[in-house]
């Protein structure tokens, strides 16, 4: 097991169990200092391949993951790893995929559903989770094992 991340660092959030996950886009570089142990893709399309442990999900830009039962478990695996290891989740602009999935591990750390993206909104940035139905999606989104 290694170090979380510096909660100081570009892209972390910080939910209020004090895990810390990093959100970025991979469209920008890799951001200097340690790689993930652990990586979630939301992308439409397979990823690269990356020297870390990762699991790309099939989500489509500006819509919803494609097989929701696979994110949940997905999403509660990046949360239950993020208590001990540096975990990532990356879509291509890091803001709506992103943030969708960041306010589900908000979830999976107690933050109301409805309150979820206005967390995420201030801790990680403004604009995340971008379209009504990924809103909704994380409204609807539950903490017990198989929640989408």
């Amino acid at each position: 097991m290694s170090a979380t991340w510096d909660p100081a660092a570009a892209g972390v959030l910080r939910l209020p169990s004090g895990r810390l996950v990093r959100g970025r886009g991979l469209s920008r570089p890799l951001p200097e200092g340690p790689t993930p142990d652990f990586a979630l893709y939301l992308l439409g399309e397979e990823p690269p391949q990356v020297t870390w442990e990762a699991r790309w999900l099939r989500w489509p830009d500006f819509w919803l993951p494609s097989d929701r039962t696979e994110t949940a478990k997905a999403l509660r695996e990046a949360w239950e790893r993020a208590e001990t290891e540096r975990v990532e989740i990356a879509c291509l602009g890091g803001r709506g995929r992103t943030g969708t999935a960041l306010a589900c591990l908000a979830v999976l750390d107690g933050v109301p559903g409805g309150e979820a993206v206005a967390y995420v909104r201030e801790h990680y940035a403004p604009s995340a989770v971008e379209t009504p139905w990924q809103r909704r999606f994380v409204t609807r989104f539950r903490a017990e094992p198989g929640g989408a």
